[in-house]
């Protein structure tokens, strides 16, 4: 793409990011990341929970200062904020007291406009998103479309060479969302005006597909780029022209390959002592596991996706946590329903219980806590134990989320009990 040979808007040069833990080994969410941002195209990130997209983003719009590497905006050190990018949150981010011209003005006031320039952006910005007549509205009173869009506009009325969107369209129903990309494109494709690029987080495989010229795919553990695919299908781009769905179908090869790797699990003490859970939770494991025993036993996970509509990432996470467990092999793109997932579906609640319980205590986790529980003369333990435990063996990992995980599956076995208020754990 001729644009590419242009001089980078901004750039990270062999970033790494760790978060402290708590009497534990720092978190590395990101680990040697480089990539730079040209005039006139669309990034989108994509790749499973974890991976640090969003880690990524804040650390190119400056509102996230990298443990190692360096950010560069036009060709120097950026220090602060990011003064090129205008940011889209997924989750709104609207002042709830504040109408919508009151909330798109907020970003505008810092900047020091006289009053009357203040006024007459905020305008010209909420007529661009369709919110002509919304103005005096207030957050509650706004559907989540109207919502994306008033920090669209609020985003926009920087003038930004750069607009970043984590997210935007994961809070909004699919019709609505459609018609926000639609416009966020026609937006950026008046080259006659700002952002001159747009960079986005996306778990969408159609959505980055559809939006994107180069697609970055990360993988996990820590957060690196594994490849970065051109896209350069022409636009407006078809949902159903074949070179569309071979393009899809590619992305999702790419992920798979990665997060459904096609190899045996290690034998047990082999590899790491303790084994990542995927962030799932045991109803949805059990759903996946009734969805492959009304389609024969074995479905293509892309399948699974638009049958469930579930994002990609969370329906590897779930296929990852049901072949943990022994329930699911996963041969290529395949998932395939074992014998021990057979007898689960077939089995009674309590026998259902009976199996989980048998299976999380092959996990390292669950058996090292187990046998801790054991030993104790009360049998309980702190959640703090635990929650160390986590941060030692596995430091690459949100070790919160994997303790919120644990307690969930242990909860659905009847394997152990969990106290929330005193934050102790018990044999049940």
């Amino acid at each position: 793409m001729e644009t590419l040979d242009k001089p980078p808007l901004c750039e990270v040069r062999n970033v790494s990011q760790e978060f402290p833990q708590p009497r534990g080994t720092p978190l590395r969410v990101l680990g040697d990341v480089t990539l730079a941002v040209k005039p006139d195209e669309v990034i989108a990130l994509l790749g499973p929970s974890g991976c640090g997209k969003s880690t990524l983003l804040r650390i190119l719009a400056g509102l996230t200062q990298p443990t190692r590497g360096a950010i560069l905006y036009h060709g120097q050190p950026l220090r602060g904020l990011n003064p090129g990018v205008g940011f889209v949150f997924q989750s709104f981010a609207l002042f709830p007291w504040m109408t919508v011209a009151e909330n798109v003005e907020s970003a505008l006031r810092p900047t020091g406009l006289a009053r009357e320039e203040i006024r007459a952006r905020t305008q010209k910005v909420i007529t661009l998103v369709g919110l002509s007549g919304a103005e005096e509205a207030y957050p509650r009173e706004l559907s989540g479309g109207m919502k994306q869009r008033v920090g669209m506009a609020r985003a926009l009325s920087l003038n930004p060479e750069m607009l970043f969107m984590d997210e935007p369209f994961s809070q909004v129903d699919a019709l609505t969302a459609e018609s926000l990309r639609a416009e966020v494109l026609d937006i950026w494709a008046a080259k006659d005006r700002n952002p001159s690029s747009i960079v986005m987080v996306s778990h969408d495989i159609k959505e980055v597909a559809a939006m994107a010229d180069r697609i970055v795919v990360l993988g996990t553990r820590p957060g690196r780029i594994r490849t970065i695919v051109e896209n350069t299908l022409p636009r407006p781009r078809n949902y159903r022209a074949p070179a569309f769905l071979q393009l899809v179908d590619r992305l999702h090869d790419i992920i798979t390959g990665s997060e459904m790797p096609d190899a045996p699990a290690p034998a047990p003490g082999a590899g790491a002592l303790i084994e990542p859970l995927p962030a799932a939770r045991a109803s949805e494991i059990v759903g996946l596991l009734e969805y492959l025993d009304s389609h024969g036993g074995r479905e293509e996970v892309f399948r699974i996706v638009s049958d469930t509509h579930r994002e990609f990432g969370v329906v590897i996470a779930v296929v990852n946590a049901a072949e943990l467990l022994n329930f699911v092999d996963t041969p290529r793109r395949t998932v395939v329903l074992l014998p021990l997932g057979e007898r689960f579906i077939r089995a009674s609640p309590t026998e259902q219980k009976a199996l989980w319980r048998e299976q999380l205590l092959r996990l390292a986790l669950f058996k090292q806590v187990a046998e801790a529980l054991s030993r104790n003369e009360d049998h309980r333990l702190d959640a703090d134990f635990i929650l160390e435990t986590i941060a030692m063996r596995m430091p690459y990992e949100n070790y919160e989320g994997v303790f919120e995980t644990f307690v969930s599956w242990a909860r659905y076995g009847d394997l152990f009990t969990y106290d929330e208020d005193t934050k102790t754990l018990a044999l049940k």
